[in-house]
């Protein structure tokens, strides 16, 4: 059931989003656009009461409680950008706003992004397996919070790695074709 809660949730972000957007630049209701904008965040809070809940009824543990708060990490570490971006170019698209500048190529700019980017996934790992160690110590039982101390491990793993490529732009930034050095 869990699962279904996060796919929903997954479904319902694109939705709000997208009827944010629409009554902003479609309807052109500013007001009730920026509403339903400020309303993405309830998704998360619904997807938080709802494995809350299922941890406290005694629900069995599984990786959808872990796969709930990568996607409550995720969210909080890349939404506001992902929130910001799309706006962007629905302004661009519908409003006849400059078209949103592309993320840098090359050089020192690249770099800075990139180290951006990882701060934000540093941001959601910090989240998500903030709650994963809160649900860990809510429950008590090593034996049964195996898979989201695996879960951890897991995502600390990809987070180094991305830590490797993301800052690896600082040590060699990427050059432009026939740009020497």
């Amino acid at each position: 059931m869990l699962v279904t809660v996060i796919a929903a949730c997954e479904v319902a972000f694109w939705v709000v989003l997208g009827l944010g957007l629409f009554a902003r630049y479609g309807l052109r209701k500013a007001r009730l656009g920026g509403v339903l904008l400020l309303l993405v965040p309830v998704v998360d809070l619904v997807l938080l009461g709802v494995t809350t809940a299922d941890l406290k009824n005694g629900g069995e543990i599984g990786i959808a409680h872990g796969l709930a708060a990568v996607y409550l990490g995720v969210s909080v570490g890349f939404g506001h950008q992902i929130i910001r971006r799309m706006d962007a170019w629905a302004a661009h698209r519908f409003d006849g706003a400059p078209r949103p500048a592309r993320p840098p190529k090359y050089g020192r700019e690249r770099a800075a992004h990139e180290a951006r980017q990882w701060s934000r996934h540093l941001l959601a790992w910090a989240v998500g397996c903030g709650l994963l160690g809160l649900a860990i110590l809510h429950v008590g039982d090593a034996a049964r919070t195996e898979v989201l101390g695996g879960l951890i491990r897991l995502w600390t793993l990809v987070l180094g790695i991305d830590a490797a490529v993301s800052f690896s732009y600082t040590l060699a930034p990427k050059r432009a074709k026939g740009v020497e050095r």
